[in-house]
This record gives C-alpha cells, structure tokens and sequence, in this order.
C-alpha cells in the first residue's frame, strides 16, 4: 500500500510541474483534470470517501467543464479582437507604402522598443519570480508536513480532545443545536470566512474574463435574433416550482443552526431558483430586480458583515471578554448568538455567485 501511495504522489508532483511547465492551456486544464482525478484515488487510500466523491465530483468535473467553457469564451473573444485589429490596420499600412524616407515619431520608436526589449525583459522577470514564489511556497508546505504529527497516530489532536470539545460543548459555547453549523460558524469561522473570500474572488476573476464592456463594444444583434424563445411549459412550471425554491433555501438558511442546513445548501438552493427564473423568464425580466450593480452590493454587503461581525467575535474571545451578544435558547430560531446572520451571509453570498457564474458564461455579462 506504501508503494501504492509513492506511486501516486509522485504523479500528482508530475502533473504539478507539467501544468506549470506547458504553454497551451487546452493540455494544462487536461492534465489538470488528471490531477484531480489521482488525488480522489489518494483520498480513497487514506480513508476519506466524502473528500473522493468531492474531488471527483467538483476538480475534475465541474471545475474543469468551467475552464474549458471559459477557455472557449476567451478564445472566441480574443479572436474578435484579433479581427477587428486586422481591419483597422489594413487602411493604416496603404498611407504609409508612399515611397518617401520616413522619418520615425518619438512614439514609434518607444512602441518599438517596448516590443524588442521591455517585453522580453518583463517575461523573464515574470518568470523568475514566479519561480521563487513557487519555491517559496513549496518550502513553506514541506515544512509544515515534516511537522505534523504522523498519519492515524492515536495521539493526534483529531482523535482525542477536538472532536471531545465540539460534540460536547458546542451547544453550551454556540448555543447552536447542530454541532456542524457552531464548528463552521463559531470554532472555525476563520476558515469559513476563507471559503466566502473565494468565491467572491472566483466569481471576480470570471467577471474580468468574461463580462463584455457595453461601453466600448457595441451589442451583437445575432444575440437578439437567434435568442430562443419563450417556453410556456417552462414559465408555468417555473411559476410554481421558483417560490417553493425560494421559500424552502430561505427556511434550510434560517434553520441552519437548529437542523441540518445552513448558508452553503440554502443558497445553492435559492442560486438555483434564480437560474430556472432567468431560463424561464429571459435576462430581461431578471434585470428588473437583478444587475451586476445588485450582485455587486450583495456580496461585499455580505462579506463586509461577516468580517466585522467575527473580528468582534475573535476579539472578545482572544481577550476572555463576555460577549454583548445572547445565545438565546438552543432550539429557538433566534438563538445561537452570531451563527443566524452569519448564515444569511454565507448565503447571500452563495446565491449570488452561482447565478453570477451562470449569467457571465451564459451572456458573458450580469
């Protein structure tokens, strides 16, 4: 088995050097795909089948369909550009065939000597210190691993006390009667404001990618035309079917702490809602109530929330001091202290992410 999982490391050390070494990102996004395919074989052999099912599921499914789709957008994009450089050109390069010594502007020859040396000498800058980043941080993990304690050793802090403290003490410190929802929320809210950071970042990084600027680039009328037309089985359904979607995410949100449930479920349910409306009803409609300035706010509203809100947790507690704060009753809705309005947050901010991925890869803009 030891030989097995050497086999395996040393494959995904391989795909991580062939990413980074490749130049065509068709091949980095497969081999990718690889990657995460091995690594939910590893998580099979070391006794972790919920973290397998997702490795699969989201690395090498669903987030490689979203590099491929978005590396297709950007090439239809780039290739527009492309053809409207060309057109633009062509009239430029018959005023200057005249036969006549030109005599070089300030401007052309600064454009020349950025092409020939300030170009070459960024990218060997780019890829010097992208080097020492990668060094930096590979130094930084082998540390920490030669560090942590030994792979199922008894004494390991995962076997004893934490596992103790959060399912004995987790409704008297959270006031939360679901254990999971007062670890993610309260013990390791940390990590869960992490995780809320990433996906706005994601979903910022699929905005710059993708979103047209309507202000520069005029609107395609072939969008207009062949935009498919109104489905009346759709719309009905989805009059039935949305608010149903919309009021359970909201009930499995504001449940999160006394049930199973909470932001992440709650709002891929009403992020779902959302998309079966904008199927439904058309981009139009959606706008009325929906834009990019809505998502906008939304989310760093929601993030900006839950920063202040565990900066004064962390505080109180880092300084054993009695939070203002009242946990309530567990059981009530309206108990366990922050956890509530941290989930409407997380919530919030799942909701929109999901309709904002769908929205650019679908339009290219929100």
């Amino acid at each position: 088995m030891i030989t097995f999982e050497i086999i395996l490391l040393s494959f995904l050390v391989i795909c991580a050097l062939a990413v980074a070494l490749s130049k065509k990102l068709l091949v980095s996004l497969i081999i990718f795909m690889s990657y995460s395919l091995v690594m939910s074989i590893l998580w099979i052999v070391l006794q972790s089948p919920d973290l397998a099912i997702t490795e699969a599921a989201v690395g090498a499914g669903v987030t490689s369909i979203i590099f491929f789709v978005t590396l297709y957008k950007i090439k239809g994009l780039q290739q527009k550009e492309i053809e409207v450089k060309e057109e633009v050109v062509k009239p430029v390069e018959t005023k200057v065939n005249t036969g006549k010594h030109h005599e070089k502007t300030i401007k052309e020859r600064l454009d020349e000597w950025v092409v020939k040396y300030e170009i070459p000498l960024y990218e060997r800058f780019y890829k010097v210190v992208s080097v020492i980043m990668a060094l930096v941080i590979i130094t930084c993990m082998l540390v920490t691993v030669a560090k942590s304690p030994s792979f199922g050793e008894a004494s390991n802090p995962a076997n004893n006390e934490v596992v103790e403290k959060y399912l004995a003490d987790s409704i008297k410190d959270t006031g939360a009667v679901n254990a999971v929802a007062g670890m993610i929320l309260d013990y390791r809210a940390f990590d869960t404001f992490g995780e809320s950071t990433v996906l706005f970042v994601a979903a910022g990084t699929v905005i710059i990618l993708l979103r047209n600027d309507q202000k520069k680039k005029e609107k395609d009328d072939t969008d207009v035309i062949y935009r498919p037309k109104p489905d009346i089985i759709l719309q009905n359904i989805a009059k039935g079917l949305i608010p149903v979607a919309l009021i359970f995410g909201i009930y499995v949100v504001l449940n999160g702490h006394i049930s199973p449930g909470g932001g992440f479920s709650g709002g891929a349910i009403m992020g779902g809602a959302l998309i079966l409306y904008y199927n439904a009803f058309g981009d139009e409609n959606i706008k009325k109530f929906f834009t990019y300035r809505t998502f906008n706010t939304i989310i760093v509203s929601a993030l900006t929330f839950y920063a202040v809100a565990k900066s004064y947790s962390f505080y109180t507690g880092a300084n054993h001091i009695e939070s203002i704060i009242p946990k309530g009753i567990p059981g009530n809705i309206l108990s366990s202290g922050l956890i509530l309005p941290l989930n409407i947050a997380v919530g919030v901010i799942v909701m929109c992410t999901m309709f904002g991925f769908y929205s650019l890869f679908h339009k290219e803009e929100i």
